[in-house]
């Protein structure tokens, strides 16, 4: 598929694309990238990349007449469902995407429903591409910030069995997206730095713009990733806290049988001369003596607040 880029993306054949009159976008599978790579004229082999899509990271590749890479989007629950990752070459007529999997179709096609520019480029258009990839990332943020909430809520009221386990998977998430940020970053500074100069001065300032809005979106992570941390030892404490309540009720059972244990074992004796040992009141006092200890031991214990 190939666009112009003009104040919409117009739809167009290869040969209007690469007459140069206007800026262009396509979108190549791996197969017709390899059948039409020489008439793009980019001067760039990018079979060792296509070869490992699983291996795909966000990356921008300066070649003497071409910039190349990858662009992979991380998989998350929250987010949308553009995930996966597809190869790209750029120079300054146009950029080609290749793409097996439809993601950077489905980009394109948001960006033809929602997107018009006064002053088209190549840059505004590219601007307008990594933005969309991560127009829904914000929401996506603020509905994990809203689940570590619930969370907090529901550790304060009981930690369950699977408490840590809901929090470490929220931290893997979080440490994908913090290094899927940090390489876009390095993605907007490599656009910036326009060594090839293909892209006019005037329009860097977008990707510094995207540059920016990434950076606040790695800085929210961060913050998720301190919350994160804060909820661990949240989760330590009421464990220890619950620990140290089953250590209490089981010094204080033990503390209470105890002076009864010595009583029993004191009289199970059986020494023939043992005072008031045939005495008929002997059991009884026997009796209310430990009901004494255990009554006295349980009220001592509650004004220390033990129990």
């Amino acid at each position: 598929m190939y666009y112009l880029i003009k104040e919409t993306l117009v739809p167009c054949t290869a040969g209007e694309a690469l007459a140069g009159v206007s800026p262009f976008a396509a979108i190549l599978t791996r197969d017709e990238w390899l059948e039409n790579k020489d008439s793009f004229d980019m001067g760039e082999d990018l079979d060792l990349d296509l070869d490992k899509p699983a291996g795909h990271i966000t990356r921008a590749i300066v070649n003497i007449d071409s910039l190349t890479g990858s662009i992979a989007i991380p998989e998350m629950s929250y987010s949308t469902e553009i995930t996966g990752c597809f190869s790209f070459a750029l120079d300054e007529k146009g950029v080609v995407f290749i793409d097996d999997a439809g993601l950077a179709e489905t980009i394109i096609n948001e960006i033809s429903k929602n997107k018009k520019t006064q002053m088209p480029s190549l840059e505004r258009f590219l601007y307008d591409f990594l933005e969309q990839m991560i127009s829904q990332d914000l929401e996506m943020l603020e509905m994990m910030e809203q689940a570590l909430d619930k969370m907090e809520d529901e550790i304060l009221t009981e930690i369950t069995s699977d408490s840590l386990s809901k929090l470490n998977t929220v931290r893997s998430k979080l440490l994908d997206l913090h290094l899927h940020y940090g390489r876009l970053i390095d993605f907007g500074q490599e656009l910036q730095e326009n060594e090839n100069g293909f892209f006019e001065e005037d329009n860097i300032r977008y990707f510094r713009l995207f540059t920016q809005r990434v950076e606040r979106l790695r800085d929210t992570v961060s913050n998720l990733r301190d919350y994160t941390v804060q909820l661990r030892e949240l989760i330590q404490t009421r464990i220890d806290e619950k620990q140290n309540r089953i250590m209490t009720l089981l010094t204080v059972i033990t503390t209470i049988f105890t002076p009864l244990t010595l009583i029993t074992g004191w009289y199970g004796m059986n020494f023939k001369y043992m005072p008031s040992l045939e005495s008929k009141i002997s059991y009884p006092i026997v009796i209310v003596v430990c009901i004494s200890i255990v009554i006295g031991c349980i009220l001592w214990f509650k004004k220390k607040k033990w129990l």
